[in-house]
């Protein structure tokens, strides 16, 4: 049995601060997050390489890169989207390559900056600020202005999606050491919930609707990707009621469920299943095959969300000092 000595320390060291248990060489428990800020910045810097990448495709130097591939994302959209999307469409379209390089060089930049540990945090910032003029100058909000956009699609838009990632994972003290922001998943939570708002909009609440985000890329598909993408679509016409509603509470409980702790895991799990299979039915894999791709699409990047959020909280490990 201890002795009432051995009892009164072991008291007294427990009622110790943190730093005064350290230096006695007592054992302390510290969180070790199982995704670190630095993972997230070196997933984000591969990303950025492969949109840099995608960027210098032959398609992109031409005039068809701004008249099929930007214009196009004002139509249907307030004034003040579609507006200055016009005016960058039309600039692009007169110079495109004058404006296509440095947009490659950017997110190369971008990207090699974030796998360099020392210009991590510049390449945050530079990558925030150009992630959200993208999504708002060539994605057009990724169409929330016109009341249309869907998840299945890409809502709410790779880049913004960049731009949280990004200041998730914001150097501090330990990059790698520390996981990502807390708030994080309240990022998450108004990503979800706000999709089931959008889900439930008049145009976007029945089968056909949800058939059409499905199959809207079927015909420039790969032949296995088209045949997935068709049946997909002609079981949601004809179960459209039912659909609807369930991926509308689906994706408000994703949302709301990861608020809780006890229900984070599941709920995030379950997000980051649906995620995956709306980018590949509904976002066509990002439509990296057709050459005209500039990103992934949202998919992977909402995935990545998942995961530093399944991930993050990690493990307790016992830490000795002395």
């Amino acid at each position: 049995m201890p002795s009432d000595r051995t009892t009164s320390f072991s008291t007294a060291a427990a009622t110790m601060p943190r730093r005064s248990r350290a230096r006695l060489g007592l054992g302390v428990l510290t969180r070790s997050p199982g995704i670190t800020r630095r993972h997230v910045q070196v997933a984000l810097g591969l990303l950025w390489l492969l949109d840099g990448v995608l960027q210098a495709q032959s398609f992109m130097w031409t005039r068809a890169f701004a008249t099929q591939v930007i214009a196009p994302v004002g139509q249907g959209q307030p004034g003040f989207v579609s507006g200055p999307i016009h005016s960058v469409s039309t600039v692009i379209a007169a110079h495109p390559v004058v404006w296509n390089l440095p947009s490659v060089g950017i997110q190369l930049l971008i990207g090699i900056g974030l796998l360099v540990r020392r210009t991590a945090r510049p390449a945050l910032a530079v990558s925030i600020v150009w992630a959200l003029a993208v999504w708002y100058l060539a994605e057009g909000l990724a169409g929330l202005g016109s009341g249309h956009a869907s998840m299945i699609n890409g809502a709410p838009g790779s880049a913004l999606v960049y731009a949280v990632l990004a200041a998730a994972a914001w150097p501090r003290r330990d990059s790698s050491r520390e996981g990502p922001a807390p708030w994080l998943r309240y990022a998450w939570a108004v990503l979800w919930v706000g999709a089931a708002i959008f889900q439930a909009l008049p145009g976007q609440n029945t089968g056909t609707a949800v058939a059409g985000a499905l199959t809207g890329g079927a015909s420039g598909a790969p032949g296995w990707l088209a045949s997935l993408e068709n049946s997909a679509g002609a079981w949601a016409g004809n179960h459209g009621l039912l659909l609807v509603v369930v991926l509308v509470v689906a994706e408000a409980l994703i949302g709301i469920g990861a608020l809780a702790r006890t229900t984070r895991t599941p709920s995030v799990a379950l997000g980051l299943a649906l995620t995956l299979a709306f980018w590949v039915l509904g976002q066509d894999l990002g439509q990296l095959y057709t050459g005209q791709a500039t990103d992934p699409n949202s998919g992977p990047l909402i995935a990545l969300m998942a995961i530093a959020l399944l991930a993050g909280a990690g493990g307790v490990r016992a830490r000795h000092s002395g």
